[in-house]
């Protein structure tokens, strides 16, 4: 069973898209931008900023369906320049203990909304 995710604690949807899917078991969050949740975007911020004001998206995210930051399975960053890896990664790791998700981190020709960062996950129950 198909089901969309909608929190208050991350930034509404903007588009044709929801904030997470599930189907019971698997949830996968939409690409989370540096923005609060009430929509201020951080894109004038450090990319450490950025990082963790995205990370707290996605953890707000499973919290919505009672999950956390150790369900996640996999995560991808979308970097707009390779060479915030280290500051980026050295927030990152802040989020997780010894045993992180998979990940991949990769650099885009552009974030939208001008953002440095967008961060999407998978987590399993």
């Amino acid at each position: 069973m198909r089901r969309r995710i909608a929190t208050d604690g991350a930034p509404a949807a903007v588009g044709a898209y929801s904030q997470a899917m599930t189907n019971g078991d698997i949830l996968i969050t939409a690409g989370q931008l540096p923005m609060t949740a009430d929509g201020t975007l951080l894109a004038d911020e450090s990319i450490g900023k950025q990082t963790e004001q995205a990370l707290s998206n996605v953890a707000a995210i499973l919290d919505a369906e009672g999950l956390t930051m150790e369900d996640l399975l996999k995560v991808t960053v979308f970097l707009d320049d390779i060479d915030d890896f280290e500051a980026m990664n050295q927030t990152y790791s802040e989020f997780f203990g010894p045993k992180p998700p998979a990940r991949s981190a990769i650099e885009v020709g552009a974030v939208p909304k001008g953002a440095a960062i967008e961060i999407e996950a998978i987590a399993t129950r």
